[in-house]
């Protein structure tokens, strides 16, 4: 880390603050900060933060099992002064609340935290239980941090904070029976007060998002915040429409929302939906059409504001680009898929990427044409040879397609039928899982997390055929300016992803044969990475995991100077760490937002050493494993 931090008597407190489990007013935690900044009460007398590190943690045994069934953190971040002294402090993890908690709706009353509504925003009832609870998810994900300038919600004693988490699904219903995917996924927007003098964050109001407006929101993943300040949701593993007459998941989907089930539109789903925090803690909806019907994971979008690369959790995925009209404006503009020209195939491989424009449009008019047409207008689909060479064959969804779009149907096939159409039209879809989404901007490189190499990426589909582990990988991207698309037209951007390759500590192992514990693949190493955050004060890659590999899911913490890899989180056995956000400055204090979902989501194969000791004490600590948490790490410095 560059940056020098200066560490005055009033920046001192906060320099502390950032750790709530640290005394802030004597004890040898403060006196040896008092010490190494030389005693003094002037700027001068203080020496200057020269870099901050990561100490890492073990990942939990069974020799104390509470610690594989709960959050564990006892990792720390190390400060080095510019008078050599070197400062430990340790982190650790505050939930904000257990999903199926009682918060605070800041009308006096409470609200069910995760709960679901239909589009009526009426409590969605579990009927297989006897009492009819609501229904609640326990598997929070993408969730943004932020402040306003003049916010209005009463009952903050310090300083306003909101926070906006959506929940991607619930897992069963008091039956047992699976649910994912079969209810519209609830978003919400927390206000939190934050103590001007520790930084420590406490939430005062829970308000639900209406999302009828967009005809509810569809299995929300990874999120992020705009650089314009709002939340960029997402809805991933669109419904097929070719075929959704067959396709029970999405009937059981539309019944909770519309009480129909065939009143849901396929079409309405697999967008980009981006939520804008009010100054009173509530939160306004809205899709955009434009940026392609995809699996939606994980948006980032660049410092120019209007260029947006885009994780894309499929088999058979894309790399796609989304370059706005306008700056802080999505909601017009051109959308492209990558071409991945292989280098190399050993260790995830290397490739030369280029771009293939599919086409270009507002989100006002794609919504008119969800709205009006089916499947069948843009696209006939078979499933086995037709022996007609009007139709292409392409890669779809793990399977193989054939394909013939209707004449003038361009724009609809290009923003609906966005798979198919960049297959068709030679875009690399390949990719398998292509998770979340970051950006170093200093250094102009984007980072892809890749959650498998497997099938799709090893066959050779869209002209990828790598190895690699089962484990995952974490790609690197190279962004440039003055690129041209397919069609020889400039690229109206300075962001554009020019090459892709395995970041060499980023990838995966296999283990040949379960570990002691039941671990798949290497514990000290990444495993299905997902959730990905950069911080650029901190120069740090953050990485979360959704690993049916590893016992335990681990967070972790990159430094792409030092190229040293730390865990510094676990998550309970069987959850999947999620929610992640690396926020470098929020009142000058900073933080990383951390949740986890579907504790004691035990797979035989991964945890039949574990799950017996383990499962009363998940049971215990989560709701009977139908609750997750929802919160941040502790201990972080102000950053500037």
């Amino acid at each position: 880390m560059t940056d020098s931090l200066d560490l005055t008597r009033r920046n001192l407190l906060k320099f502390l603050s950032g750790a709530p489990l640290l005394p802030l007013a004597g004890g040898s935690a403060t006196a040896a900060l008092l010490s190494a900044c030389g005693g003094g009460d002037t700027a001068a007398a203080a020496p200057t933060l020269m870099s901050l590190s990561f100490s890492g943690m073990a990942a939990p045994t069974l020799a104390d099992p509470a610690k594989m069934a709960t959050t564990t953190v006892a990792s720390s971040l190390n400060a080095v002064y510019s008078n050599g002294k070197t400062l430990s402090y340790a982190l650790g993890y505050q939930t904000f609340f257990i999903t199926g908690a009682m918060v605070p709706n800041g009308s006096g009353g409470t609200t069910l935290a995760g709960g679901y509504y239909d589009i009526k925003n009426q409590p969605i009832l579990d009927r297989s239980d006897a009492g009819q609870r609501q229904f609640f998810s326990d598997c929070p994900d993408g969730s943004s941090l932020l402040k306003l300038a003049n916010p209005t919600v009463t009952g903050v004693k310090g300083n306003t904070v909101f926070a906006v988490v959506q929940f991607e699904y619930a897992t069963r219903n008091v039956k047992g029976d699976s649910m994912y995917g079969m209810l519209p996924s609830p978003i919400a927007v927390l206000t939190l007060d934050q103590s001007p003098t520790t930084g420590a964050l406490s939430l005062v109001k829970y308000h639900n998002v209406d999302t009828s407006s967009v005809n509810g929101l569809w299995i929300t993943c990874g999120a992020s915040r705009s650089p314009w300040n709002t939340h960029l949701s997402s809805e991933e593993y669109e419904p097929d429409a070719s075929v959704i007459e067959k396709n029970t998941q999405f009937a059981n989907f539309s019944t909770n929302l519309y009480g129909d089930a065939s009143k849901a539109n396929p079409y309405h789903y697999g967008h980009l939906p981006e939520i804008t925090v009010n100054p009173d803690g509530t939160g306004s909806i809205k899709k955009h059409y434009c940026m392609g019907r995809i699996s939606h994971e994980l948006i980032q979008v660049m410092p120019d504001e209007r260029t947006a690369l885009m994780g894309d959790d499929a088999t058979n995925g894309g790399l796609f680009m989304f370059v706005a009209d306008k700056a802080q404006d999505l909601s017009s503009g051109t959308l492209y898929v990558a071409k991945w020209t292989q280098l190399t195939a050993d260790n995830g491989g290397s490739a030369k990427l280029s771009w293939i424009k599919l086409g270009s449009a507002t989100s006002a008019e794609i919504k008119a044409l969800a709205d009006s047409l089916k499947a069948a207008d843009i696209v006939s689909v078979k499933t086995t040879d037709p022996a007609d060479t009007s139709y292409t064959k392409i890669p779809f969804s793990g399977k193989t397609n054939w394909v013939k779009f209707v004449a003038g149907k361009e724009k609809a096939a290009a923003f609906l039928e966005t798979h198919r159409y960049a297959a068709f039209k030679g875009g690399s879809m390949g990719f398998t899982k292509m998770e979340g989404t970051t950006v170093n901007a200093k250094d102009k490189i984007a980072y892809s997390a890749m959650s498998y190499i497997q099938a799709a990426m090893t066959n050779g589909s869209g002209g990828i055929a790598v190895k690699g582990p089962n484990a995952g990988i974490v790609y690197a991207l190279n962004l440039k300016g003055g690129q041209s698309d397919d069609t020889g037209a400039s690229i109206n951007s300075e962001w554009v992803p020019v090459d892709m390759a395995a970041v060499p500590a980023l990838v995966g192992e296999d283990l040949a044969t379960p570990d002691a514990l039941g671990n798949l693949a290497n514990a000290d190493k990444i495993a299905n990475p997902d959730n990905i955050k950069f911080s650029e004060k901190l120069r740090t890659l953050f990485i979360g995991e959704d690993s049916g590999l590893h016992v335990n899911n681990f967070l972790w913490a990159y430094n792409v100077d030092t190229k040293t890899l730390t865990r510094i989180l676990s998550t309970p056995a069987g959850a999947e760490s999620t929610g992640l956000h690396a926020v470098d400055d929020i009142n000058g204090f900073a933080y990383v937002m951390s949740n986890f979902q579907h504790p004691g989501d035990w797979e035989a194969a991964l945890h039949g050493k574990v799950q017996a000791t383990l499962d009363p004490l998940i049971r215990a600590n989560y709701r009977d494993r139908f609750g997750a948490a929802v919160g941040y790490l502790t201990g972080l410095p102000t950053l500037s």
